[in-house]
């Protein structure tokens, strides 16, 4: 059986329920980020993140007897993809965070599939754009203005720069999307590839922890900041890939792009709820509209919306004449 065989058109309830935990497993990366900034600089925190997280993955490979790929092209290619997926949007994220709210945070990288579709047009040559991706793709930038356009007026420039950076990691994230294409024809075991990128991204980023946040100077964190970066490393990072990796091979990308749209529910949640994080009015004004962009792009929420129409109307002009009481028929 292909692998195309083999991946569900329709998501079943166990591939709903992976999807739901692998919302709640990302979205809380952004709770966990907020309790770690508390004491520990965004570039360390990173480190850790990935470092804690390379460590337990290639623990598992060793469990499941999978050998970790050797050679210098295999090794340049986890390079690219360990800065694109990891290095550069984690870093982002974390300092962007340490200037907005983690739910503001986590609807900024909802943007990420609209840079992918931009991206995918230009770099590729089997994803192009269509009519239904542009009006998506619009959507999902108004929404994205709509967020940051209340930090200007008035506003601090730090909490613009904040979601800026929040934004670039969405952009750096399309382009990991995009690169990562290139791991399907190596024939890696999916495991492999998320470990070598999190090894990558640690070896990428040690000298610039070391250079610029030189941790040896910091005082050692409390107990919620390790706890925390425990969470992030084991659940968000860890767990989250081996999640993200089987619901891939069962539901398809398409499929796997809706987690992006509960993302933001689970960190808004957990920002509001333990953080004591507020939201304003255009902060889910501007989610709505990312997430009526996203179900654009995908396409099949408004098929379904028009069939559901069609058939209501198919129906209608099908049922019988209402007729009036004491009307005689011919």
């Amino acid at each position: 059986m292909t692998d195309a065989a083999r991946i569900h058109k329709t998501m079943t309830r166990r591939d709903w329920g992976l999807l739901l935990f692998l919302s709640v497993l990302w979205g809380g990366s952004f709770f966990f980020n907020q309790v770690a900034l508390a004491e520990l600089p965004p570039l360390t925190l990173v480190l850790l993140r990935v470092a804690l997280a390379a460590a337990i993955l290639r623990a598992v490979m060793r469990l499941k007897g999978i050998a970790m790929p050797r050679g210098p092209s295999i090794w340049r290619a986890f390079l690219a993809m360990g800065l694109l997926n990891n290095a550069i949007p984690f870093s982002l994220i974390v300092w962007g965070q340490s200037h907005i709210a983690s739910g503001v945070a986590a609807i900024m990288n909802a943007s990420t599939p609209l840079f992918t579709v931009l991206l995918a047009h230009w770099l590729t040559r089997d994803e192009r754009l269509t009519a239904g991706r542009l009006v998506g793709v619009g959507l999902g930038l108004a929404g994205v203005a709509v967020i940051m356009g209340g930090a200007v007026p008035g506003g601090t420039g730090a909490a613009l720069a904040g979601q800026a950076a929040c934004l670039a990691a969405a952009f750096s994230y399309a382009l990991a999307g995009i690169y990562g294409r290139r791991f399907g024809a190596l024939g890696l075991p999916p495991l492999a590839v998320a470990t070598g990128q999190v090894t990558a991204s640690s070896l990428i980023l040690l000298p610039l922890a070391l250079l610029v946040d030189r941790p040896w100077t910091l005082a050692a964190p409390g107990s919620e900041t390790l706890l925390a970066l425990a969470g992030v490393a084991a659940l968000s990072t860890a767990l989250a890939y081996v999640v993200f990796f089987r619901l891939l091979a069962a539901a398809g990308a398409t499929n796997l792009l809706l987690v992006t749209l509960l993302i933001p529910v689970t960190a808004i949640l957990l920002g509001v709820a333990v953080l004591g994080e507020t939201l304003l009015p255009r902060h889910l004004a501007g989610m709505a509209l990312i997430g009526l962009g996203l179900a654009a792009i995908d396409g099949r929420p408004p098929t379904a919306a028009i069939r559901l129409a069609r058939r209501g109307l198919r129906d209608s002009l099908r049922a019988p004449p209402h007729r009036v009481e004491g009307e005689r028929t011919p």
